[in-house]
């Protein structure tokens, strides 16, 4: 049996963000029952915005014609079975860094259909007010539903909670217990 790739997307520019301890518990849970697990993290790579040329609507293009951190990702996207993307929700949506990310996604609709397309989607929110309306959260959530079922990547799971101060999110033992549950299901 084919072992599943599973690729996690860090979205906080926090290098031990609540978002992130999530992502890690996800990958914990792919990783026990065998999938194959690679992280990255955008903080660390320098991704520009679209320039909306269209160039990777041409006939013929091969994707983005910037040559970035996108680059390095756009082959990990695509030999990936699952990705989960996490985030931290910033100014009532989702981080910067994780916006960069979906807005360059545009470029895998160059071929025919969406190179994402199929793919298990699982998605990690934290954010600070205890509600999800109030705090933004909905906003970034219902952006992913949209981007993912508009190019037919499948969203598998969504984990998402309220943690105000860095690393908090380790005493909520039911989120951390869902993220694993979410990396299971996405590396099956």
């Amino acid at each position: 049996m084919k072992k599943q790739k599973v690729l996690v997307i860090m979205g906080s520019p926090r290098k031990r963000g609540n978002s992130t301890i999530l992502a890690e518990e996800a990958a914990k849970g792919a990783r026990r029952i065998g999938a194959e697990v690679e992280i990255v993290r955008l903080r660390d790579m320098a991704i520009r915005p679209c320039l909306a040329c269209e160039s990777c609507r041409r006939k013929g293009a091969k994707g983005c014609v910037q040559d970035d951190g996108m680059t390095l990702l756009y082959p990990k996207l695509r030999a990936a079975d699952a990705i989960v993307i996490s985030s931290p929700v910033y100014w009532f949506t989702m981080s910067a860094q994780v916006k960069l990310l979906m807005d360059r996604l545009y470029a895998f609709g160059a071929e025919k259909g969406y190179a994402l397309e199929g793919k298990g989607i699982g998605i990690i929110l934290t954010y600070a007010d205890a509600d999800p309306f109030s705090s933004g959260a909905v906003n970034a959530l219902r952006a992913f539903q949209d981007a993912f079922a508009f190019i037919g990547a499948p969203i598998k799971g969504m984990v998402y909670g309220s943690a105000s101060k860095v690393g908090e999110i380790r005493g909520n033992k039911t989120l951390m217990k869902d993220a694993r549950a979410l990396g299971k299901k996405l590396g099956a």
